[in-house]
């Protein structure tokens, strides 16, 4: 049997409209692959039925990982896989239809590839708060690869030989950064490939964003670090997180592709993101519940 050259790795967990729209777009590219892809959905124990998808998409392997969590799927995924060439997207995303093929052809030219990541809107205009501040602030993959050193996972290529020494996704972090911050440690190099492009959905409304940044909080004082001397300097860190909203207010303001209106209301979900993650963190530095 020929190994496929490539495995693209597909978290899930109860969202199967979304889930059939990305893999309705996977599925030309695949076909156009053959033999060089194997797709696996690594399902996080949804209670929906995911009998039909496996009738709809034959070319899919559908696999179930207990563990909840997008990290232990995507592990769960990359155990499934035969291929020497890792390709990591999420289940809510719709890749360009030149993705796989770029994909294919980047195999080996770098250790960990972060590629472009847009959004889109899944609801008429005006846009909501929500939709407005991540139209502005979301998913800025260039800037996350070449300053911040890591790579969203969901649009992120390696080596499985690479994947197996850095070792899988951590639950409770924040996998793409902690990955690739371990991938780093290891000597292995990061690199940014704009051509390489999905599309991700913004978050409508404000408990879309709430459930977001509360669990951003709290995977990040994980990777920061729990202990009495870390949490004190956690406190220091909340204060200075209202002078964030003050240094990313210019963004919303110049956004070309948002209206005077859709400005105002990224700068007002800007400001109330801000201040409840202050008020989280300092939650978090007295050992309380967010």
């Amino acid at each position: 049997m020929t190994l496929p050259r490539a495995a693209v790795i597909i978290p899930h967990y109860n969202d199967l409209e979304r889930l059939g729209k990305c893999l309705d777009a996977l599925a030309p590219q695949v076909a156009a692959a053959g033999d060089a892809v194997e797709v696996i959905v690594a399902d996080n124990g949804s209670p929906c039925d995911m009998g039909p998808v496996q009738a709809a998409y034959p070319w899919v392997r559908l696999v179930t990982e207990t563990e909840k969590g997008a990290g232990p799927a995507r592990n769960r995924g990359v155990a499934t896989s035969r291929a020497p060439w890792l390709c990591f997207i999420d289940s809510d995303c719709i890749p360009e239809p030149g993705w796989l093929a770029m994909a294919l052809a980047l195999a080996g030219s770098a250790d960990v590839i972060g590629g472009r990541v847009d959004t889109f809107d899944e609801t008429p205009h005006p846009r909501s708060a929500a939709e407005a501040f991540e139209t502005v602030y979301a998913f800025h993959q260039k800037h996350y690869v070449e300053n911040r050193g890591f790579s969203v996972t969901a649009n992120m290529l390696t080596a499985r030989a690479v994947f197996e020494d850095v070792g899988g996704f951590r639950n409770g972090y924040p996998e793409d950064i902690d990955w690739c911050h371990r991938a780093r440690a290891k000597g292995y190099a990061l690199v940014y490939a704009d051509d390489l492009a999905v599309a991700h959905p913004t978050r409508q409304d404000w408990p879309a964003m709430a459930r977001k940044m509360r669990r951003l909080t709290a995977e990040r004082l994980t990777l920061f670090g729990t202990g009495p001397k870390r949490r004190l300097l956690w406190a220091v860190r909340a204060l200075l997180v209202p002078g964030y909203a003050l240094v990313q207010a210019p963004q919303a303001l110049r956004h070309p592709g948002l209206s005077a209106r859709e400005r105002l209301s990224a700068l007002a979900m800007l400001a109330r993101i801000t201040g409840l993650r202050m008020v989280w963190m300092w939650r978090q530095a007295l050992g309380l519940p967010i």
